[in-house]
């Protein structure tokens, strides 16, 4: 047996969520909302975008993960904090990472997200 990918990143959101999600998840990030299965349907919204998958589960004793977190890899990592900030988003810089610029955001639900660039 051996790992052999990602399939997906789950992050919960809050119930009633998936509209704050999709906007900043769709709208800010550019990532593509994609149906879930019929059996899944009930609550939370599926992204996608470059070939990451990021599912939102709606979790009723939702909890923000403050230090847990999905890394995205993105190709303009300035132009993106300048959109975050403008929309209100706080970007936090961290401890520097070799081969990397990058910086830390929250999104509407207060979950961690970092984005990262090569340099």
């Amino acid at each position: 047996m051996a790992i052999i990918g990602l399939d997906h990143v789950n992050i919960s959101i809050p119930v009633g969520g998936e509209d704050k999600a999709r906007a900043f998840y769709a709208d800010l990030l550019g990532m593509h909302e994609v149906p879930k299965p019929d059996n899944l349907s009930a609550s939370g919204c599926w992204f996608e975008r470059g070939g990451v998958s990021l599912h939102m589960g709606a979790d009723p004793e939702f909890t923000p993960a403050r230090k847990a977190h999905p890394a995205f890899l993105v190709d303009d990592l300035a132009g993106l904090r300048a959109k975050l900030d403008h929309a209100g988003h706080e970007t936090r810089d961290d401890k520097p990472v070799e081969g990397y610029d990058r910086f830390f955001a929250f999104d509407p639900f207060g979950n961690r997200v970092e984005f990262m660039q090569l340099i």
